[in-house]
Protein backbone atom coordinates (compact mmCIF):
# COMPACT_ATOMS: atom_id res chain seq x y z
CA UNK A 1 0.00 0.00 0.00
CA UNK A 2 1.40 3.36 -0.99
CA UNK A 3 0.14 6.82 -0.17
CA UNK A 4 1.41 7.96 -3.56
CA UNK A 5 -1.30 6.00 -5.40
CA UNK A 6 -5.00 6.79 -5.53
CA UNK A 7 -6.85 5.24 -2.61
CA UNK A 8 -8.92 2.33 -3.88
CA UNK A 9 -10.77 1.02 -0.84
CA UNK A 10 -12.16 1.97 2.53
CA UNK A 11 -9.72 -0.48 4.13
CA UNK A 12 -6.78 1.29 2.48
CA UNK A 13 -8.12 4.68 3.60
CA UNK A 14 -8.47 3.43 7.19
CA UNK A 15 -4.88 2.12 7.19
CA UNK A 16 -3.53 5.40 5.83
CA UNK A 17 -5.43 7.38 8.45
CA UNK A 18 -4.04 5.04 11.11
CA UNK A 19 -0.53 5.77 9.85
CA UNK A 20 -1.32 9.45 10.34
CA UNK A 21 -2.41 8.71 13.92
CA UNK A 22 0.86 6.88 14.58
CA UNK A 23 2.89 9.77 13.14
CA UNK A 24 1.09 12.19 15.45
CA UNK A 25 1.62 9.86 18.39
CA UNK A 26 5.34 9.73 17.65
CA UNK A 27 5.49 13.54 17.55
CA UNK A 28 3.64 13.75 20.87
CA UNK A 29 5.70 11.04 22.57
CA UNK A 30 9.04 12.42 21.38
CA UNK A 31 8.23 16.01 22.39
CA UNK A 32 6.90 14.83 25.76
CA UNK A 33 10.02 12.77 26.38
CA UNK A 34 12.27 15.72 25.51
CA UNK A 35 10.38 17.95 27.96
CA UNK A 36 10.53 15.36 30.75
CA UNK A 37 14.23 14.56 30.54
CA UNK A 38 15.82 17.99 30.35
CA UNK A 39 14.87 20.47 33.04
CA UNK A 40 17.11 23.17 31.54
CA UNK A 41 15.38 23.55 28.19
CA UNK A 42 15.58 26.88 26.47
CA UNK A 43 12.18 28.58 27.07
CA UNK A 44 11.54 28.99 23.34
CA UNK A 45 12.32 25.32 22.71
CA UNK A 46 10.13 24.27 25.63
CA UNK A 47 7.24 26.34 24.25
CA UNK A 48 7.76 24.83 20.79
CA UNK A 49 7.69 21.32 22.24
CA UNK A 50 4.54 22.08 24.24
CA UNK A 51 2.85 23.43 21.10
CA UNK A 52 3.91 20.29 19.21
CA UNK A 53 2.36 18.10 21.92
CA UNK A 54 -0.93 19.98 21.87
CA UNK A 55 -1.05 20.07 18.07
CA UNK A 56 -0.28 16.35 17.80
CA UNK A 57 -3.07 15.53 20.25
CA UNK A 58 -5.53 17.66 18.31
CA UNK A 59 -4.47 16.10 15.01
CA UNK A 60 -4.70 12.61 16.44
CA UNK A 61 -8.22 13.23 17.72
CA UNK A 62 -9.35 14.61 14.36
CA UNK A 63 -7.96 11.58 12.55
CA UNK A 64 -9.48 9.22 15.10
CA UNK A 65 -12.90 10.82 14.56
CA UNK A 66 -12.68 10.03 10.84
CA UNK A 67 -11.45 6.50 11.58
CA UNK A 68 -14.39 6.06 13.94
CA UNK A 69 -16.77 7.35 11.23
CA UNK A 70 -15.59 4.60 8.89
CA UNK A 71 -15.90 2.08 11.72
CA UNK A 72 -12.25 1.11 11.90
CA UNK A 73 -10.07 0.99 14.99
CA UNK A 74 -7.28 3.38 15.79
CA UNK A 75 -3.97 2.74 17.51
CA UNK A 76 -3.88 3.72 21.19
CA UNK A 77 -1.31 6.32 22.22
CA UNK A 78 -0.41 4.11 25.17
CA UNK A 79 0.70 1.41 22.70
CA UNK A 80 2.99 3.77 20.77
CA UNK A 81 4.59 5.75 23.61
CA UNK A 82 6.62 2.82 25.08
CA UNK A 83 7.88 1.89 21.61
CA UNK A 84 9.08 5.43 21.01
CA UNK A 85 10.66 5.59 24.44
CA UNK A 86 12.45 2.28 23.94
CA UNK A 87 13.68 3.26 20.48
CA UNK A 88 14.97 6.77 21.15
CA UNK A 89 16.83 8.63 23.83
CA UNK A 90 15.58 12.13 24.52
CA UNK A 91 18.39 13.41 26.75
CA UNK A 92 20.07 15.35 23.99
CA UNK A 93 21.32 18.89 23.60
CA UNK A 94 19.38 21.69 21.90
CA UNK A 95 20.54 20.83 18.38
CA UNK A 96 19.59 17.18 18.68
CA UNK A 97 16.17 18.01 20.12
CA UNK A 98 15.39 20.69 17.54
CA UNK A 99 16.57 18.52 14.63
CA UNK A 100 14.46 15.65 15.97
CA UNK A 101 11.45 17.96 16.10
CA UNK A 102 12.16 19.21 12.58
CA UNK A 103 12.36 15.64 11.28
CA UNK A 104 9.06 14.74 12.95
CA UNK A 105 7.27 17.80 11.59
CA UNK A 106 8.66 17.32 8.08
CA UNK A 107 7.68 13.64 8.07
CA UNK A 108 4.12 14.45 9.13
CA UNK A 109 3.88 17.27 6.57
CA UNK A 110 5.05 15.02 3.74
CA UNK A 111 2.69 12.23 4.75
CA UNK A 112 -0.35 14.52 4.84
CA UNK A 113 0.70 16.19 1.58
CA UNK A 114 0.94 12.78 -0.12
CA UNK A 115 -2.35 11.65 1.46
CA UNK A 116 -4.10 14.78 0.20
CA UNK A 117 -2.77 14.14 -3.30
CA UNK A 118 -3.94 10.52 -3.14
CA UNK A 119 -7.40 11.64 -2.00
CA UNK A 120 -7.63 14.18 -4.80
CA UNK A 121 -6.74 11.60 -7.47
CA UNK A 122 -9.00 8.79 -6.29
CA UNK A 123 -12.23 7.86 -8.00
CA UNK A 124 -13.38 5.73 -5.09
CA UNK A 125 -16.26 6.76 -2.88
CA UNK A 126 -16.15 6.20 0.85
CA UNK A 127 -18.67 6.11 3.65
CA UNK A 128 -17.36 9.46 4.90
CA UNK A 129 -17.89 12.87 3.35
CA UNK A 130 -15.01 13.28 0.89
CA UNK A 131 -15.01 17.08 1.16
CA UNK A 132 -14.79 16.89 4.96
CA UNK A 133 -12.01 14.32 4.75
CA UNK A 134 -9.99 16.40 2.28
CA UNK A 135 -10.57 19.50 4.39
CA UNK A 136 -9.26 17.77 7.52
CA UNK A 137 -6.18 16.43 5.74
CA UNK A 138 -5.53 19.85 4.16
CA UNK A 139 -5.74 21.53 7.58
CA UNK A 140 -3.40 18.94 9.08
CA UNK A 141 -0.90 19.37 6.25
CA UNK A 142 -0.99 23.16 6.58
CA UNK A 143 -0.55 22.94 10.36
CA UNK A 144 2.45 20.65 9.90
CA UNK A 145 3.92 23.11 7.38
CA UNK A 146 3.53 25.86 9.97
CA UNK A 147 5.21 23.57 12.51
CA UNK A 148 8.18 23.07 10.19
CA UNK A 149 8.40 26.83 9.79
CA UNK A 150 8.29 27.37 13.56
CA UNK A 151 11.10 24.90 14.09
CA UNK A 152 13.27 26.44 11.38
CA UNK A 153 12.58 29.93 12.75
CA UNK A 154 13.75 28.79 16.18
CA UNK A 155 16.82 27.17 14.66
CA UNK A 156 17.69 30.42 12.88
CA UNK A 157 17.12 32.47 16.04
CA UNK A 158 19.45 30.21 18.01
CA UNK A 159 22.28 30.28 15.47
Amino acid sequence: MSVREPIGSLHQLARLLQIGVVLEEVVEARASKHRQTDEQLDPALDALLEDAIQQARTHRRRLESVIEDIEAESVAYEDIEPLVEAQYQADQDFDDIIYDQLCNAETAYKFFDDLLEALETTDATFSVDGDRLRSIVLELRDAEAAGVESVTDLMEAQS
